[in-house]
C-alpha cells in the first residue's frame, strides 16, 4: 500500500496552499518538509540577531560557476521563505500574461491569459485575508470584487509621504498586505519584513494555508525529511528516495522552490532519463529569475518613528517609463529599516547608523529579470551550482532614477540606494516553467509535467516570466487552480 495519495515535497507557498485546496477531498495527504517548525524565541524580535548575525539562515551554501561558496539566504523551516517574507500578496498586472518588449528583451508570455487566473487569485486573497482597496492603482488588473479585509493603516511618516508622492503627480497606493496587524503589534512590535512569524500576525503558509489544511485528518505534515532522488521506471514516477526511507504514492508534486525543485530533477538522472527527470525539453533548471532590486533611503531632517512602515507602493512606471516606453518596475515600502539593521547591513558605526535610519524612509525598488536559458541551476556532485545572469539591469537602474528624482521634488534631499546581490534571495523563480509545448516547457498550464503524468510541480519554478510584483500570490492561485485540477481527475 502506498503512503499517500498524494505526496508534495515542501510545505511553502505552493505545496501549503496545494495541500489546503485538496484537504476537503478526503485524499491522502502526506506534505513532506526538510525543515523543523519555527519556534517563539527573542531572536524573532531582535534585530541584530537576524541581520547581523543571520540567527535563522540555515548553513547551507551553493556554488558559482567558478566553484566559489555562498550563503543564498534560503530557509529550511515550515511554511519555507514565507516564514520571512513581506506578506505582499499583489496580483501579475494583466499586460503580464502576454510578451512585453523590455529595455533588456521581450518576455514570452504565459499560456493563458490573466481571466484564467483572475478567480483563483480571488480565492488565494480569501485564504491568505488579503488587506488592501481596489480602485486606487492605475495598473490594477480587473477585479471580480474588492478585497475582503480594508488595507493595513499607514502610519503617520506614510501618510505624509502619500501626501508629498501625490503632491508631485505620482499615484501612491495601498500594498496588498497577509497581515492581521493587529496580532502583529500585539506579540511582535516589529516589522514582518523579514523578522520571522513566530506569533500568527502574519499569514504565511504555515499560518495560513498549512493550518486550514491540517485540520483535515486526511493530512499530515512530516518534517525533518530529506527527499535525495525520485524513482521513475520510464514515464511513470514510484516512489521517493528520502532521510526518512522509500515513500510512494500515486502522485508526487514537487514544491521544493525553484533551486531545489530543479536540482531534485536534475539529481534524478537514470537511464530512461539521462538528463534529469521531465527534462525531454532540456529547460529543467533554465530560465532562472531573480528580480533585480534594491533598497533605497530617503533622508530628511523630519523623523521616522514607524514600527512597520511596509504598506505603500507606486506602480506609476510599471507598464511604461522607459526611453521608447519600456516597464520599468514596481516600487514599495520596506519594513522599517531601524539603526541595528542598517549597521549589520552596512557596517556603518551604530550611531551614524542611527542619525540617518531615524530620518529614512526606507523603499524597495524592484525590477522584472527575464528568462534566459543560460541562467540557470545545474548540479555538480552533491552541490547546487547557481549561473544566475541578470538582465534588463538598465531598467532597474532607470527605475532607480525616476524614483529618486521624484523624491527631490517631495522634499528628500538625500538619497542612498544599494543593490541586493545574489545572497539576498528576490524571488527566484523560473527553473521548471509551465507551458503548452513539451519542446519549450518543463510542464503543461496546469503544472504537470509532460514527461511523467503523476509528477507535478507546485511553486515559483512554473512562472514563465518573473513581473516586477511579489510572486507570492501568483504562487497561491496557481496552486490552487491545481488542486482543483488534481481534485476533479481523483473524483
Amino acid at each position: 500500500m502506498s503512503d499517500a495519495d498524494i505526496i508534495i515535497v515542501g510545505s511553502g507557498m505552493g505545496g501549503a496552499t496545494l495541500a489546503a485546496g485538496l484537504a476537503a477531498t478526503g485524499l491522502r495527504i502526506l506534505i513532506l518538509e526538510r525543515g523543523e517548525r519555527l519556534e517563539d524565541c527573542a531572536e524573532a524580535r531582535d534585530p541584530a540577531a537576524i541581520f547581523g548575525k543571520g540567527h535563522f539562515r540555515p548553513a547551507e551554501t551553493w556554488l558559482t560557476p567558478e566553484g566559489a561558496r555562498f550563503n543564498p539566504g534560503n530557509y529550511a523551516c515550515v511554511g519555507g521563505n514565507s516564514k520571512f517574507y513581506g506578506a505582499v500578496m499583489i496580483r501579475y498586472r494583466e499586460a503580464d500574461f502576454a510578451p512585453i518588449r523590455h529595455m533588456g528583451g521581450t518576455t514570452p508570455g504565459w499560456p493563458f491569459a490573466y481571466d484564467t487566473l483572475a478567480p483563483w487569485y480571488t480565492q488565494a486573497e480569501a485564504l491568505y485575508q488579503v488587506r488592501g482597496q481596489g480602485g486606487i492603482d492605475p495598473t490594477e488588473p480587473p477585479r471580480a470584487a474588492d478585497y475582503l479585509f480594508p488595507p493595513v493603516p499607514h502610519e503617520p511618516a506614510i501618510v505624509d509621504l502619500d501626501h508629498r508622492l501625490r503632491g508631485v503627480g505620482l499615484y501612491p497606493a495601498p500594498l496588498p498586505l497577509a497581515v492581521d496587524i493587529d496580532r502583529w503589534l500585539a506579540r511582535a512590535a516589529t516589522p514582518w519584513d523579514a523578522f520571522p512569524d513566530t506569533t500568527g500576525g502574519k499569514l504565511d503558509a504555515e499560518t495560513a494555508a498549512l493550518t486550514l489544511a491540517l485540520q483535515h485528518p486526511n493530512v499530515r505534515l512530516q518534517t525533518g525529511v530529506t527527499v535525495h532522488r525520485i524513482e521513475a521506471e520510464g514515464d511513470r514516477i514510484t516512489g521517493l528516495l528520502t532521510s526518512a526511507g522509500r515513500l510512494t504514492a500515486p502522485r508526487i508534486v514537487l514544491a521544493a522552490g525553484a533551486v531545489h525543485t530543479a536540482a531534485l530533477l536534475l539529481r534524478s538522472a537514470n537511464a530512461d532519463h539521462p538528463t534529469g527527470l521531465a527534462n525531454r525539453s532540456d529547460q529543467v533548471g533554465r530560465n532562472f529569475m531573480n528580480h533585480n532590486a534594491s533598497a533605497l533611503l530617503a533622508v530628511s531632517p523630519r523623523r521616522n518613528a514607524s514600527i512597520y512602515q511596509k504598506t505603500l507602493m507606486l506602480n506609476d512606471w510599471y507598464l511604461t517609463g522607459g526611453p521608447k516606453g519600456e516597464p520599468l518596475g514596481n516600487i514599495q515600502l520596506l519594513g522599517r529599516v531601524s539603526a541595528p539593521i542598517l549597521a549589520a547591513q552596512t557596517g556603518l558605526p551604530r550611531a551614524l547608523a542611527k542619525l540617518i535610519a531615524d530620518r529614512a524612509i526606507d523603499f524597495y525598488v524592484m525590477s522584472e529579470d527575464l528568462p534566459d536559458p543560460d541562467s540557470r541551476v545545474t548540479i555538480r556532485g552533491d552541490d547546487i551550482v547557481l549561473d544566475w545572469r541578470r538582465s534588463n539591469w538598465a531598467a532597474h537602474e532607470a527605475l532607480v532614477a525616476r524614483l529618486k528624482t521624484a523624491l527631490r521634488k517631495a522634499g528628500f534631499p538625500v538619497l542612498l540606494s544599494k543593490p541586493f546581490d545574489r545572497s539576498t534571495p528576490s524571488h527566484q523563480c523560473g527553473t521548471a516553467r509551465l507551458g503548452a509545448d513539451p519542446a519549450t516547457s518543463v510542464t503543461d498550464p496546469y503544472g504537470r509535467c509532460h514527461d511523467h503524468p503523476n509528477l507535478w510541480i507546485c511553486d515559483a519554478s512554473l512562472l514563465p516570466t518573473s513581473a516586477a510584483v511579489n510572486p507570492s500570490l501568483t504562487i497561491a492561485a496557481l496552486a490552487l487552480r491545481q488542486a482543483d485540477r488534481i481534485a476533479q481527475e481523483a473524483a
